[in-house]
């Protein structure tokens, strides 16, 4: 019976549903799984798990810990790519009840890692089955937003995305307090924390599952009709994953979106120490610009991609390219001159460009390839993020390890690397602006998208 519920065919929208039911269940299960970008708080503790108020002999070190978040992104990118066709044929709420399924049980398998203290576990639960609930969880909102919302694609995959971004907002507070209220001479409070944790997120992600529904056959908003719109690249035709993947396109999209994740994630990762380094100022100052890139991060995800609807999403790349460039190329200058105000404001800018580009980019994939199999070409798109996800990190800290070694002071350690990081708009800049409308060829025939779907 219950896999009878979680059938596509029983999720489909009956007379009368409102389609903007949809966007609060994606928030539901972006603002669970949006947690991954706020899972370092738990790094200091773990390191202390045995000498809780100090490293002890025997404890984790914090590089050994790093990897935990390395392989859920890297486990969401593979997952998203393996699974993304699965995902299209069950519908979205068999998608979503075992994304939350798998999400949840990470947590499960964490705790019990970290309780019996063996950290392989730890990477077994939120690394490798949490990620598979991540890229799972991630993508199948997305994709049905877009067959929800095809006069606004843009806006609606905002809207979900927008809720990963901020989700951190949220979970870092609450894991805070839930350690500090199960922590004691004794326990760091982790392990009971992964456990509420999994419980709170297993439970707001079914309701997402819950709530979701699937537009009927030929279903169109009021008053909208397609138009083929291929002079602004947006067909109005469809292309299965199997022939995206042999379109040049795909591969150009493929670049944008690592280049522009690639310039953004590594400031992300060091915005603290760099802050710290660059400006001077103290630790809690420093949180404090993390923060506020944070909003700006979520707000870039909801605002860029509605504004792309407007401007098209190869303009709104454009503007990402061009003035991010620009604006990392200025940094170091604004950095020596203490120019703080104006150093923080680029990069705040700069931020709303990294997560508008990941709110952006399954309405470009929309408008290139169709609806049909948008979800499964979205997923093997975010091995892109899963490829940056350890090219910033990488080269941001590298390049300043490197400058360090041969003398460089600490508040001049990140010059080369913002220029590097404008050279990587520029490619990302030159990738977008070759992406041409898909060649007949590769399209479904005329009558038959109804069939591949």
């Amino acid at each position: 019976m219950a896999t009878n519920f979680l059938d596509r065919s029983r999720s489909v929208a009956g007379p009368g549903f409102n389609r903007w039911l949809v966007p609060p269940a994606a928030l539901c299960i972006h603002l669970c799984i949006g947690e991954v970008y706020a899972f370092s708080v738990f790094n200091k503790p773990l390191s202390q798990a045995i000498g809780i108020t100090a490293p002890a002999p025997g404890d984790w070190s914090i590089p050994a810990l790093g990897w935990i978040f390395s392989v859920a992104i890297a486990v969401l990118g593979i997952s998203s790519a393996v699974w993304g066709r699965w995902m299209e044929r069950v519908g979205p709420r068999m998608a979503m009840f075992w994304a939350a399924i798998a999400f949840a049980a990470g947590f499960f398998v964490s705790a019990i890692g970290v309780q019996v203290h063996q950290l392989w576990l730890v990477y077994l639960g939120y690394g490798v089955i949490g990620g598979w609930g991540l890229g799972i969880g991630y993508i199948s909102p997305v994709s049905t937003l877009i067959k929800w919302f095809p006069d606004r694609p843009g806006l609606a995959t905002g809207t979900a995305i927008m809720g990963f971004g901020g989700a951190a907002l949220i979970a870092s507070p609450l894991s805070v307090l839930l350690m500090k209220h199960f922590g004691g001479p004794t326990s760091v409070g982790v392990a009971p924390t992964f456990v509420v944790l999994g419980v709170l997120y297993l439970i707001w992600m079914m309701v997402g599952s819950q709530i979701v529904r699937v537009p009927p056959p030929g279903w169109r908003p009021a008053g909208w009709s397609p138009t083929d719109e291929s002079g602004k690249m947006i067909t109005t035709r469809q292309v299965v994953r199997a022939q995206a993947l042999r379109t040049p396109q795909f591969y150009l999209l493929w670049l944008v979106l690592f280049f522009n994740v690639t310039a953004g994630i590594g400031v992300l990762g060091q915005a603290s120490l760099m802050a710290q380094d660059v400006l001077g100022v103290t630790a809690a100052a420093a949180a404090g610009f993390v923060g506020l890139l944070s909003l700006f991060n979520m707000g870039g995800r909801i605002f860029w991609a509605s504004m792309s609807d407007f401007i098209g999403r190869k303009g709104t790349y454009v503007i990402f390219f061009v003035v991010g460039a620009i604006l990392y190329a200025l940094t170091p200058t604004l950095g020596q001159t203490h120019a703080v105000v104006l150093f923080v404001l680029a990069y705040c800018i700069v931020l709303t460009f990294y997560g508008g580009g990941f709110a952006t980019v399954p309405a470009y994939l929309r408008d290139l390839f169709g609806t049909v199999e948008v979800g499964a070409i979205h997923g093997v798109l975010l091995t892109a993020w899963s490829a940056a996800g350890v090219a910033g990190p990488v080269l941001i800290n590298y390049i300043r390890q490197f400058e360090l070694d041969h003398g460089v002071a600490k508040n001049d350690a990140y010059g080369v690397t913002m220029y590097v990081m404008a050279i990587l708009l520029v490619l990302g800049l030159i990738c977008n602006l070759l992406i041409r409308p898909v060649a007949d060829r590769f399209y479904v025939p005329a009558g038959a998208a109804e069939a591949v779907a």
